[in-house]
């Protein structure tokens, strides 16, 4: 197969969607991190914020925050944002 038809960097996500995340160290990372999952599913591409934040879909430690994002949605009539907040605390 010519190699015009490979995709040798395939991985998860866009490489070159960008997150804006705190350092790993910094006490408001897993509330970026819920938030950048939440953001990354709502435009389809939950690859990439995986890959980005280090944390997988259902991410039980990012529990509370995805709770407290729900109840945000739901107070600023974000039907999407509840949905897909709703479906990560499945």
């Amino acid at each position: 197969m010519s190699r015009a038809f490979v995709k040798e960097d395939a991985g998860w996500g866009d490489p070159g969607k960008r997150y804006s995340l705190p350092a790993r160290s910094d006490p408001g990372y897993d509330q970026a991190a819920a938030e950048a999952l939440l953001e990354g599913a709502r435009s389809g591409d939950t690859g990439s914020a995986e890959s980005a934040t280090g944390y997988y879909w259902g991410e039980k430690k990012l529990r509370p925050f995805v709770e407290a994002i729900r109840a945000r949605a739901e107070r600023e009539g974000d039907e999407r944002l509840t949905q897909l907040a709703e479906r990560f605390l499945r």
